[in-house]
């Protein structure tokens, strides 16, 4: 298990940046590690730069909003190369689903879990586990959770802080996409929102192809950011920063604490 965690951390850091195939409106870093929509609201394709392992995250953090569209941030997968496609669709929800092998849900404030099949509930975490667990997958919790940025009103968020829970589609959350095998050779998708399973939202991809991850800048969101995922055992300094944050009354008291400077910023996660 420690050697498949380690081989998964590492194609995770290789893999953890955009294709180099995008829509016409989107400009990604040197690094192709952030994704701005730099025009409209439509066009803002993009894809991770490898087919995803099972289990492996892809994960993006929302960097940047702009005010005047209707709609959020889209994400999941596709069995389509995005090397392959003659012109990247404007949208991804239809146009690219419409294309076949696809599986793309609207990112939203009210509504996230998407089930089918009865409506079976996701699998439940206790707050306090550092570990997110899907279908036999172990996944560190504390990168996948997306947290304000410390203000002078942090008070006000810390209820939700503490709880790991920001609205789906604000600043700094945190959403990512993988799939899980399943004993007939297909695979379940899930979404994953600030640390938490939406269940599954898609059955039956076809496992034995490649999927891509699918993240379209759309409407409000105006960019996004890749942010590799830590597979094993949470690191020492995590645990600690769990154990310092269950015990502040919020986060602007860590600036009182005889902290190293550094480490208070990793306490308050900025």
């Amino acid at each position: 298990l420690k050697i498949a965690a380690v081989a998964m951390a590492a194609r995770c850091h290789l893999t953890a940046r955009f294709h180099c195939v995008h829509g016409t409106n989107v400009r990604l870093d040197p690094s192709r590690t952030r994704a701005t929509r730099v025009e409209s609201f439509a066009n803002g394709l993009c894809f991770s730069q490898e087919p995803l392992a099972p289990g492996q995250v892809f994960l993006v953090e929302i960097e940047e909003k702009e005010r005047g569209w209707c709609g959020h941030l889209r994400m999941g997968l596709t069995a389509l190369d995005p090397q392959r496609l003659e012109v990247v669709p404007e949208y991804s929800l239809p146009d690219l689903v419409n294309m076949g092998d696809t599986w793309v849900f609207a990112i939203t404030r009210s509504h996230n879990r998407v089930v089918v099949d009865g409506g079976e509930a996701p699998a439940w975490n206790p707050p306090g586990d550092p570990f997110l667990r899907i279908e036999g997958l172990r996944i560190p919790r504390d990168t996948l959770v997306g947290r304000s940025q410390p203000s002078r009103y942090s008070h006000i968020l810390d209820n939700l802080y503490k709880t790991n829970v920001l609205p789906a589609t604000a600043r700094r959350s945190r959403i990512g996409v993988l799939y899980a095998l399943q004993p007939d050779g297909t695979a379940d998708m899930h979404i994953l929102i600030n640390g938490e399973d939406m269940g599954p939202s898609a059955r039956h991809l076809p496992a034995a192809r490649p999927l891509y991850a699918v993240v379209d800048v759309f409407a409000s969101t105006k960019s996004v950011r890749v942010i590799p995922v830590e597979y094993g055992l949470p690191s020492l300094q995590t645990l600690c920063r769990l154990v310092i944050q269950k015990h502040i009354v919020h986060r602007l008291a860590i600036d009182g604490l005889s902290l190293p400077p550094p480490l208070k910023s990793f306490c308050k996660h900025e």
